[in-house]
Order: C-alpha cells, then structure tokens, then sequence
C-alpha cells in the first residue's frame, strides 16, 4: 500500500499544471538545495580544522558538543518558520478499503522524507569522519553520529507538535520565540549553562552507548503522539462542522476618501483582519518597528550606515515585503469570481499600492524616536521609505504577476509559507539587496550625504514615473490573467 501511495505522490507532482508550467522556478529551486547541501558539506569536513584553529588548546570534539545547543534552537526556529506538515489529497482514500493509520503512517514516514532532515547529514557524517580520522575511537564517535540523528528526527516531529498546539492563536511564534528566549537567557545570564547541559547529555552517549535509548525512547513518543493527532483528525466530515464566530465591524468610511478605489481597499482590510493567514502580515509590523532597538543597540551596528541602510528598508517596508509578495494571491480563494466582475484592474492594483505607501508612511512616523541613536539614523530611516514608496512597491506588483499558487488563508498565520513559491525567494533579493548596495556604493565613494540623496531620488523618480510604471504593470497582469486563473483553480 504504501508503494501504491508513492506511486500516488509521483503522479500527482509531476502531472501537475504548477510543475509544468514552473520547470524554470523547480530547477532554480534545485540549484539552491545544492548550493546549501555544497555549504553544509564544506561545513562537516571543515569544522575540525576550524575549531583546532580557533581552540588551540581544547578538546574538539568537547567543543563540538557544547555548541550543539545553539544548533538544536536554531534548528527547531528554522523548522517552525519554514517547514510544513507534507499533506496528500486523503479524502478520496478515506471512501477506500485502506486502513486510516496506514495513510497516517505514510504522510508522518514522508516527513521524516523532508530536505530538513537530509540537510544535517552532509555536515554530520562528514564530521563525523573526520573526528575518526584524527584518533577518536570508532565506538565514541558513531554511537554520538547516531544520537544526533536521531536528534534530527525528533525535532521533525516535535516541530509538528508545537504547531499543532500554537495554531489556534493569532501569532503561534510567540510561544516558541519566548521559550528559545528563556533558555538562551538561562544561558547567556549563567543561570544554567544549558551548552553544558546539552554538551555533557551528548559526551555522556558517547562514552556509554546504551545511554542513545533515551534519544530513541522521546523519538518514539513524538512519533506516537504525531500518530494519534492526525489519526484523530482523519475522517471525511472533520470539516463540515461549521464554526460560529463573532464578526467585528469596523468604520472604514475613511478609506472613501481614496475614490474609486475605496471598495478595493476596503475589501484588503476586512481580508486582513478576517484571517489568521493575513492577520500575521498586520501583527508583524511590530517587529518591524521594533528590529531596529535590535540592531542599534549592538556595538557592532551602532555606527555602521550600512547596517542603518538594511534597517531602514526592512522596518519601513516590513508590511509592504509581507503583504506584497502573495499579491493577488491573497485572493486567490475567489479570484476567479472577481475576474467575472466588470472592473478597471488598474484600480485593483492600485488599491494594493496605496495600502502599502501607507503602511510604509505609518512605519516611518513612528520610527522617528530612532533619532535617538543619531539624526543620520532618522535621515536614514526617511531615505528608505521614499525608496520603498517609489522602487520596492513597485517591484512587488510586478513580481505578484508570476505568482501561481493558491493561499489557504485558514491555515496559521506567521511564517506560513504555504502558497510560496520561488517567486517570494527570488523578489527578496533585489528588494533589500539593491538599495544596500546603491547606499552602500555612493557612501564608500562620496559620503554619506551622497547615499541618502542617491536613494531619495530613485525613490522619487519612481513616484513621478508612477502612472506609466502602473500601466504597465497593470498590462503585465491582463497578460496573464487566465494563467493565474487557471493556476488558482489547482489544489497545490
């Protein structure tokens, strides 16, 4: 059976229409899973040499495992922004003769399948090696190799865990940012030296093998507790119960000001705040605000411009990035009913401009308390934002034309990235690279001065150019106008 549903799974991603009409984006993808598989791999055989440079007189091995604490919290963060559950289409098994935990053991099987877990091994084993190499018992260093990957599957399944219980707030990656906090406080203030703690659990398997049960033992329970879960949810009426909810309305009758596109924008802000998914793209501005008392406060960014320059950027368009990216994606669910509508796209698209100028207005007003750390910070600050307004909000329309994945907009909210693609990757280059580089260029060679007025006048120049650059966004976008239909109508 569970041949059959590889089988299934093989068929399914290759006959898609997303695959064959996305060849280009899959190929880059693969190229950037090898160039990571290329640096961990640098990273396995390299790291011997590097501690024994760095670490002259300790032990490298004993150092090895004192830093595996920032691995496994690293780790569990990357996972819980960034991987996902692996899904099938189930509903249509369920009406088979097929065992439910049969279907449940397959989709927990695949995720133990994931690039996340393969990853870890082009540095481990390779390490793993090398310590061999250098002297190490044979029977200390592979029991060790071993608990770490048992270590990685935990993680897999204990990430799904932590979803699955965070999934019902409005913004799940507090708990697990205030729990990593708590223990990198505990070790950073010396409370509890959580390294040690970690470090001495691994040498402790190494030395005594019988001791790599335990790692098995809470791998097996992840596993059974993962099982019960999704076997419970797995029947074909689980979604039919309707959920009652209060709806909250709220006085947008300022947004009438705006004219024509007034109903658009309406719309967006009732999407918004109606939707965990979109809601998160609100709640994150926080941080936004908020990344600069971050960096600032750092002896290593406090006078660095150019750290000022990426800032700048990042907390003036924090809204703009989030927001932007999955345009119109967001309305992918009926995009094909608003199509059918006798409307101008022009004023569709513009509603999403000026729900984004405003955002990076309102994100600049309040940033200004950051004249605190210097008035070049402010100056800076203010740059960015006309750049945003004039470059980078122009940028993410045009990229949202080659969005072609639907958005499930009842999924959990922050670092969701079901519906992203290779477009949402690759537009964040030239959103935060160029203007660093442009900053970074006219300061190294003119001033600072220099800098800030380069980027102003990008920025204004796209403010001035905005009439032609909308018409030809707006053509891009008619263009592919029944692409995106007919994408948005697949199940990806």
């Amino acid at each position: 059976m569970i041949k059959h549903f590889l089988n299934l799974e093989w068929k399914q991603y290759f006959r898609s229409s997303y695959w064959q009409k996305s060849l280009g984006l899959n190929v880059l993808l693969v190229f950037f899973a090898l160039w990571f598989v290329l640096i961990f791999l640098s990273l396995g055989f390299g790291l011997l040499s590097i501690f024994k440079e760095v670490y002259p007189n300790q032990d490298p091995f004993v150092i090895a495992n004192g830093l595996l604490f920032y691995w496994l919290m690293v780790d569990l963060m990357m996972r819980f922004f960034l991987q996902k559950l692996p899904v099938m289409s189930v509903k249509p098994l369920l009406t088979l003769p097929i065992k439910r935990s049969t279907i449940v053991h397959f989709v927990l099987g695949k995720s133990a399948l994931s690039f996340f877990n393969f990853l870890p091994l082009f540095a481990i084993i390779p390490f793993s090696v090398m310590l061999i190499k250098e002297g190490y018992e044979t029977t200390q260093i592979l029991p060790w190799m071993f608990a770490l990957i048992i270590v990685v599957l935990i993680i897999n399944f204990l990430n799904f865990i932590i979803e699955a219980l965070s999934s019902k707030t409005d913004l799940p990656f507090l708990p697990l940012i205030a729990i990593v906090g708590v223990l990198y406080g505990l070790e950073y203030f010396g409370i509890v030296s959580m390294t040690s703690l970690v470090g001495n659990a691994f040498m402790g398997i190494s030395n005594n093998p019988v001791l790599i049960v335990i790692p098995l033992v809470l791998l097996v329970l992840f596993y059974v507790i993962n099982f019960k879960a999704l076997r419970a949810k797995l029947f074909l009426d689980s979604g039919l119960k309707s959920k009652v909810t209060e709806v909250k309305a709220a006085d947008l009758s300022w947004t009438n000001r705006f004219g024509d596109i007034a109903p658009f924008m309406q719309l967006d802000l009732k999407l918004i705040w109606r939707n965990k998914r979109t809601k998160s793209s609100a709640f994150i501005m926080i941080i936004g605000l908020l990344y600069g008392l971050f960096s600032y406060t750092q002896p290593v960014y406090k006078d660095s411009l150019y750290a000022a320059s990426f800032v700048g950027v990042f907390s003036t368009g924090i809204f703009l990035i989030n927001f932007g990216q999955f345009i119109p994606a967001w309305d992918s669910g009926y995009y094909k009913m608003l199509m059918s509508q006798n409307i101008k796209y022009e004023q569709y698209l513009r509603s999403k401009f000026v729900l984004m100028m405003l955002s990076v207005v309102i994100m600049f007003v309040l940033g200004i308390p950051y004249i605190y750390f210097g008035w070049k910070i402010l100056v800076m600050h203010f740059a960015a934002a006309i750049y945003n307004i004039g470059v980078n909000s122009h940028i993410m329309l045009y990229g949202g034309s080659f969005n072609r994945k639907k958005i499930d907009l009842n999924q959990r909210a922050a670092f969701n990235y079901q519906g992203t693609g290779a477009v949402q990757w690759i537009i964040g280059l030239p959103i935060m690279l160029i203007p660093l580089i442009i900053f970074s260029v006219a300061n190294y060679f003119i001033g600072f001065e220099a800098g800030v007025a380069v980027l102003i006048l990008i920025g204004v120049t796209g403010i001035v150019l905005h009439k032609k650059l909308m018409k030809s966004i707006t053509q891009r976008y008619l263009d592919s106008k029944y692409k995106m239909i007919d994408a948005f109508s697949q199940d990806n």
